[in-house]
């Protein structure tokens, strides 16, 4: 992790670093003071950083918007889901939130981090045991019972056919379930393809085509896959608590081990998280060895794997596509509606 000055971040402002060292101090019952910050922006879609001080260091993610403190609520609430079902996440300072006048913050205990291109074997199998370890846990419908977030887009989890919610909810009245029992029989419209057709590919669409980054060709051949998805999908699986956006970015190495960050979980098809590890850049073969010593993966994965990519990269373009990085996702659309459309 590099060391940085702050320069103009708005996370490193003297009157946020002061309110940040507030939280922190009550936090750890001493004194604590910020001696330096690291920018993190580059490997997330809100400003965010690292500031370090002795022997302890806060993560903090500055939201905004007039829904900034729901979304930092989500999030806490999506890492506790995670925490509970047994994998590693980032403990909350204080409360896990400080309400600036720039938004609200979110404030998390820093994991130090073994960078990725230090991790040995085993770290990367790590990763693959500990998403198998949340894939173990099973809901009765695809979805959730709360929405959150994917990235900076509103993420709908009801499941397919259910009623519209007003929107991700904060509380903890409304935080999804653990649960651990088998599902009944699901009839028609309870089909990961109807889930995955409604809830995902359909409103990732439409916010890649309102943002202006799709071609019209490229639309409406997303829409001939999602009329085929009943056939592309394969049988379905026992739905499977997801982290959602597992993309390797968002799994740390720390000391004790993988450490997951930014989820949006639902219960799902588990190659989706997969297909998510290497979304971004490769990943060792370790990461599946690992994930097949403690649950299976179905031999059809390989072919579907940029079936459960395209709704990455229609997001990537929704939120990113006018740069050059956006951009380059435009022919993988294009690939996959010529593998599958």
């Amino acid at each position: 992790m590099r060391g940085s000055s702050g320069g103009g971040h708005a996370l490193f402002a003297v009157p946020v670093v002061r309110e940040i060292e507030r939280v922190a101090s009550g936090h750890l019952g001493r004194p604590w003071t910020a001696a330096g910050f690291t920018d993190l922006d580059d490997r997330a879609s809100h400003p965010c950083g690292v500031l370090h001080g002795r022997r302890f260091s806060v993560f903090a993610k500055l939201q905004t918007g007039a829904d900034a403190a729901r979304r930092c609520a989500v999030e806490l609430r999506d890492l506790d889901l995670l925490r509970r079902a047994g994998v590693a996440t980032p403990a909350p300072v204080g409360t896990g939130t400080v309400t600036l006048p720039a938004g609200c913050v979110l404030l998390l205990e820093a994991v130090p981090e073994t960078p990725p291109q230090q991790r040995s074997a085993a770290d990367w199998r790590a990763i693959g045991h500990a998403l198998a370890h949340l894939h173990r846990i099973h809901g009765e419908r695809f979805g959730a019972d709360a929405d959150n977030y994917f990235g900076p887009l509103a993420q709908d989890n009801r499941p397919a056919g259910g009623r519209a919610r007003p929107g991700p909810a904060g509380g903890g009245g409304n935080a999804p379930r653990v649960p651990r029992g088998a599902h009944p029989s699901r009839g028609p419209g309870d089909r990961w393809a109807d889930f995955y057709a409604a809830r995902r590919l359909e409103p990732l669409l439409r916010y890649a085509v309102d943002a202006g980054h799709l071609p019209e060709a490229l639309t409406r051949g997303v829409e001939r896959i999602v009329a085929r998805l009943p056939d592309l999908c394969g049988a379905d699986p026992r739905p499977s608590l997801l982290h959602g956006d597992a993309q390797q970015n968002n799994i740390l190495t720390g000391p004790g081990g993988p450490v997951l960050l930014d989820p949006a979980p639902y219960f799902g098809h588990p190659e989706v998280d997969l297909a998510f590890v290497d979304l971004f850049g490769p990943v060792p073969d370790g990461v599946f060895d690992g994930y097949r010593e403690a649950a299976p993966i179905d031999p059809g994965f390989a072919d579907r794997r940029e079936l459960w990519r395209l709704s990455g990269y229609l997001a990537v373009l929704a939120v990113d596509g006018g740069s050059p990085f956006g951009r380059s996702f435009v022919p993988r659309v294009a690939e996959a509606i010529a593998r599958y459309g």
